[in-house]
Parts: structure tokens; sequence; C-alpha cells
């Protein structure tokens, strides 16, 4: 079969074991027909091949994005980023010229603030100086707070407060007012809503659907806003994606894009069940993975939140944060509860992927597993916990004896990248620093990693998340964290393969498997640690197709 592309002269790490390294690799009918030497693969050219010079540069199997928000993550791309904002002058000078530009807007939304932003903890009042007279709203940078002004908590009916599930909040402050405070989904999802972005939040927020249905023009919409997110995660390498929110509907809208040619990488979606589901609800899960199923789209996997985030102390502790007595959050889910729903979902044959920030909300993850890998026995299930920021020494080797796959993201780790190490240090406190975003010592003991950017959390930059995995900062007292450029570069792409049970067909680069490929700009093991980030994707290849040029 004469290939209808070649890639050659490039340092090509095929992430096969079996012949590691290589030279060119050839395509055809959307496969890998040939890995090897330049001159032999060269050879395989036929008049109609397109024949790339790598010119000495890296080429990998596609990058695999093992947690992030593709719908989301596209959508926001049209808010306003506080990216580098500091302090309030600086804030309503963005957000006033945001402002100009969008006179019409019924939310004026940002993304990216920092708990510390300002000097004091962020209220209603402070966003008032702002902007007073537009609903004006900023979602933090791990987007479980909401900070919104006066305007758009009056616009939101929840000026009030406002009844939520337990571990949501709208804060009420002395003067039976909402504070501005939004913690997480259903407590801000009211203040979303008055941009109208509402439906493509139901996946995180609520699970549930749309409701009426949107019509052809508004799905035409939310999927030029997915087409967005594709798009943006092509310029990046990426050609899997394991999205961390997900209902019918966003499935519904991939796959009208992939109708029109315009699913540009391997998605898989999950079922997103919400504490006060019942066991029913997996039916929805069951019919999602058997109407969604190829190698482009799929779902066969449940998402959960078992606890919040560090900053806002929503994450679910074993002990108490320091300087809040009696205070450690709650576990979204009982532990016995979760026992049950886990032994369910496993019963039926799904992955499934829970949220733990907290080592209780993990140690309580681990266990739930644990009880259904007893009822179930052991499966080749891959499920998974993500982020693990914080972890007790006693359950560090619990991931790898049950084969709980270890899905981090080196980006959040405070001091890697664009996260300050500081408040986020201080709330976990500095005698629980040395188990506090482990990479090296999860994989060390056994657990499978996986890496992401959980984007828009955090850039989707694999280059940059490449560079903080391999700089971070060892904190005081802890030992580092850091693991070898090969392993990284695995986590990101073969071993993020395995964890979404995609590594059949992705991963590694070798004949048969799917022409997912990315080149990169230069030679990444010849850049030093520091200067990785500044390399660039050169060409993204996923199933054959260019999807990206750089």
């Amino acid at each position: 079969m004469t290939p209808e592309m070649i890639l050659t002269n490039a340092r090509v790490l095929t992430m096969d074991p079996s012949r590691p390294r290589a030279e060119a690799v050839a395509v055809a009918e959307g496969r890998i027909a040939a890995v090897g030497d330049r001159a032999a693969i060269e050879a395989f050219a036929g008049p109609a091949t397109e024949v790339i010079d790598c010119k000495g540069a890296t080429l990998l199997p596609g990058f695999v994005e093992s947690h992030l928000h593709l719908v989301l993550g596209g959508t926001e791309l049209s808010h306003l980023h506080l990216d580098g904002i500091e302090g309030e002058a600086a804030l309503a000078r963005a957000f006033r010229d945001f402002a100009a530009a969008n006179p019409g807007a019924p939310l004026l939304m940002a993304q990216g603030g920092h708990y510390a932003m300002l000097d004091h903890p962020m209220n209603r009042h402070d966003l008032d100086r702002v902007i007073a007279d537009r609903p004006i709203a900023i979602t933090s940078h791990d987007h479980h707070t909401v900070w919104a002004n006066t305007a758009a908590l009056r616009a939101a009916g929840i000026i009030n407060g406002a009844q939520t599930p337990p571990g949501h909040e709208v804060v009420i402050g002395a003067d039976g007012l909402a504070t501005g405070e939004l913690l997480e989904f259903e407590a801000f999802a009211p203040v979303v809503a008055l941009g109208g972005e509402n439906r493509l939040y139901l996946g995180i927020a609520t699970g549930g659907e749309p409701s009426p249905w949107p019509a052809e023009a508004e799905q035409a919409i939310d999927r030029a806003k997915a087409a967005r997110g594709l798009a943006h995660a092509a310029a990046h390498g990426i050609t899997s994606i394991v999205n961390m929110d997900g209902n019918r509907y966003t499935l519904e809208l991939l796959q009208g894009l992939q109708r029109a040619g315009g699913l540009t990488a391997r998605v898989k979606v999950p079922f997103h069940f919400k504490p006060q589901m019942a066991l029913s609800e997996l039916d929805r899960a069951d019919a999602m993975t058997r109407d969604f199923d190829d190698d482009w789209l799929s779902c066969n996997f449940v998402k959960m939140f078992m606890d919040g985030v560090v900053d806002s102390r929503t994450a679910y502790m074993l002990n108490d944060y320091p300087g809040h007595p009696g205070h450690r959050a709650e576990p979204l889910f009982p532990p016995d509860r979760f026992k049950a729903i886990a032994t369910e979902i496993d019963r039926r044959g799904h992955q499934i992927a829970v949220h733990a920030i907290g080592d209780g909300a993990v140690r309580t993850t681990i266990d739930g597993y644990e009880a259904a890998q007893r009822a179930n026995g052991r499966r080749d299930s891959r499920h998974r916990i993500e982020h693990i920021e914080l972890i007790d020494r006693a359950d560090v080797p619990r991931l790898g004896t049950l084969g709980i796959t270890a899905s981090v993201q080196p980006v959040h780790a405070p001091g890697a990248m664009d996260f300050p190490l500081f408040p986020t240090l201080d709330v976990i406190g500095r005698n629980r620093w040395a188990d506090a975003y482990l990479c090296a010592d999860l994989a060390a003991a056994g657990a499978p990693l996986a890496f992401a950017s959980d984007w828009p959390v955090t850039d989707i930059s694999v280059l940059r998340g490449i560079g903080a995995a391999l700089t971070r900062p060892a904190y005081e007292g802890a030992a580092d964290q850091r693991v070898p450029l090969i392993e990284v570069l695995r986590a990101y792409t073969a071993g993020g393969a395995w964890a979404a049970h995609m590594d059949r067909l992705t991963g590694t680069l070798r004949p048969g498997m799917a022409a997912d490929i990315v080149v990169l700009s230069g030679d990444i093991e010849a850049a030093a640690p520091g200067a990785v980030s500044r390399l660039a994707v050169a060409l993204t290849i996923a199933g054959g197709r260019v999807t990206h040029r750089g």
C-alpha cells in the first residue's frame, strides 16, 4: 500500500517498548503503515505521497489529554481572562475595557481569578466598585468558586441566598445578604445562566439534560463553541480527549460535529453521577454507552465529585484545616453510599473517575473501589482518581495494589506553572507539604500515571505541562516529585491512552495503530527542562488527517 504521507528526518519516540525509537513514519488510510529508519520508510513513497521533512524535531504519538472540559473551555475562550491581573485597579481597567467591547452582553464573565488577587477575600462590594450597573462575575482559576457583584446576584435571584445541595453554598454575610462568594457549581449556576450558557454547564453542575431540548439554532451555537475548543486542542498537539463533564447533550453536540467532519480529536464523555441521584439513573450511562461507541466518540465511564478544592476549604480532609478547628469539609458521597454506588457502576462494566482532592476524599474513593473489587472480582476496570492533591501516606501504596490510575495534573502543583505557592500551601499546612501533589511517589508505588491540564482551569498547553512536570519545585521538607522526561511523555501519550481504554487504538506509534501524531518544533530531549515550554507544536495529525500546522 502506497502511503499518503511520510514524516521523515524525525526523532521519533514511539512509546512502543518493542521499538522505542525511529527516524520516520508512514501513514496510510488513517493508520500507521510503517515505522523505521529514514531510508527504508522513504522508499515506500509514491508520486502522490506527501513527504514531510521534520528537520530533526521530535515526533510523538498525539497527546492524550486525560482531563479537560472541552465545551466549557471552548465557551470560555470568549470570556475576559484575568491572567496576570492583580489588585482592584488593574481588575477595574480590564473589566471596563471588556464591558466597552461587549455593550450588549447580559453578563460580563471573567475567568482565572485567584483567591489572593485582592488584598482581602473578594466580595460583591469590591466588584460593585469595578462595575455596579451591569452584572459581572469572576470564576476562580480552579472553577469551584465564583464571585459576583450585586447586580449579578439580584438578576440571578440569589441576593437573599438559595437552597443548594451539601457542599454547594451561596455564602451569606452578617447583613443577611449574599456576600458575592458562590461555592461550587450549583451555587453559581444561576449567575452563569444570565449569560445564556447554563445548558453547557449542566454536564458538570447537575448531570442533567437541557429542558426543553435546544432547538437546532441553539445547538449550532453550542457546536461552534465545541469546535473552537477542538481547534484549540489541536493547536497544542492533542488528538485524544477525556472530557470530565458530560451528559447526552454533550455527546449529541460532538456527534453533530462528527457527521460534518469536524470532530478533530477522539473524545470520551462521561455520565456525571451526582449525590442526589438514585442508582437507577445509571440506566442513562448504559444508554449513552450503547449509543455512542466508536473510535472517535464514546462514553462507558461515570464521573463523580467526592469533594471541592483546597483554597475554598471544600476539599474533604482527614484532619482539621490549620487555623480552623473542627473544619474538615464533608465528602459529597457518604463512604457507605459511595461503596454501594461504585460497586453498582463497576458491576455494569463502566469505568469510574472521581474528583478527589483532599486526603479524606482520596481515602473514601479508594475504599469504594476496593469494595467494588471485593463484590465483583477484579476486572480490567482502570478506575481513576482525578487530582489527588493531598494523600495520607498509608494510602499511597493502595493505588498500585488496587490498580487505580492516578490522573494528576502537574500544572496544578503550586509554584509549578501559573498557580502561586500561597495561599494554597498555607491552607494545606506546612506539616502536610510532604504529602501534597505527589507524582514520583505514586509512580514508585505502582500507580499508573495519566497527565493532563484540566483546561480551562489551567492553560491547555501540553508543552507547558511537560515543562511544569520537569521543573516543579520541591516543597520544604518534601521529596522531589518530578519524574524523568520519558515518563512525563508517556503519561501524556501511552499512559493516557491506557487509562482511557484507548490503548488498542492510540498512544503508541506502531503499524496498525491510528495515525495520531504530533511533531514538535525541535528536539525535546535536547532542550533544557526550563526551555521545553518554549517549543511549539509544528504539526498535529489525528486519524491521518492534519488538524493543525504551526
